[in-house]
């Protein structure tokens, strides 16, 4: 049986030009107002504003990104160490949307019943939280499609939940090579999926893919 097709489908596209030059920055973001940490989603405070999500494995490189993104150094905590995000942690960006920086799933270090408490923490806020607009599901891309990342893709497939694949350290290999992983990364979906998820190359380290992961949330939130 294939899985259910996400909802807005985008076509699939994992190009990316490493010449393209970011030398002027089409997004300056001059706000971001922290709104909270919260233990569940029904601790998290009511808007009307869209809101997109990030989620990966531990030590993805989640927080990197989110500062990254957000043209700041330190609003998401940063560790050499996985699990810093234990909470639904709510950030209000130039009053236009908000991003959601989700607890990282997989981390072996603790124990299962913390491992569990923050799967049912992210499942809870992705079904439950009602003005969710799209999930930004990070993928490390020096590593081959792990289990537990395609378990979270076909999850979203199979309940309706909007996302798009986010592939992170893209500057820790080579072009060739990440053409080559990305290629065997989605033959597994190939099998299952209609159509396959729209995806965006990042490298925090190197500036690529701020301007796209932007110009998506913006194609949302003001699509005329």
């Amino acid at each position: 049986m294939q899985r259910a097709a996400i909802k807005n489908k985008v076509s699939f596209n994992f190009y990316f030009d490493y010449n393209m030059a970011n030398t002027i920055p089409k997004y300056h973001i001059q706000n971001v107002r922290f709104l909270g940490s919260f233990p569940q989603v029904e601790k998290t405070p009511d808007s009307s504003l869209p809101e997109f999500a990030f989620v990966g494995r531990s030590n993805v490189g989640k927080s990197s990104l989110i500062n990254y993104l957000c043209s700041r150094k330190k609003l998401a905590k940063t560790s050499s160490t996985p699990g810093k995000t234990q909470l639904i942690n709510l950030f209000n960006v130039e009053e236009k949307w908000i991003l959601a920086d989700l607890p990282g799933y997989g981390y072996a270090k603790i124990s299962k019943k913390t491992r569990a408490k923050w799967g049912r923490m992210i499942e809870q806020y992705l079904l439950r939280r009602p003005n969710l607009t799209c999930v930004f599901l990070l993928i490390d891309s020096r590593i081959p499609l792990q289990s537990i990342d395609l378990d979270m893709i076909n999850w979203l497939g199979e309940h309706r939940v909007p996302f798009i694949l986010v592939f992170t350290k893209i500057d820790k290999v080579k072009p060739q090579e990440l053409n080559n992983k990305l290629v065997e990364f989605f033959v597994p979906l190939k099998e299952t999926w209609e159509e396959l998820p729209h995806s965006i190359l990042t490298s925090s380290n190197k500036d690529k893919g701020r301007e796209e992961l932007l110009d998506f949330i913006e194609s949302i939130i003001s699509p005329e």
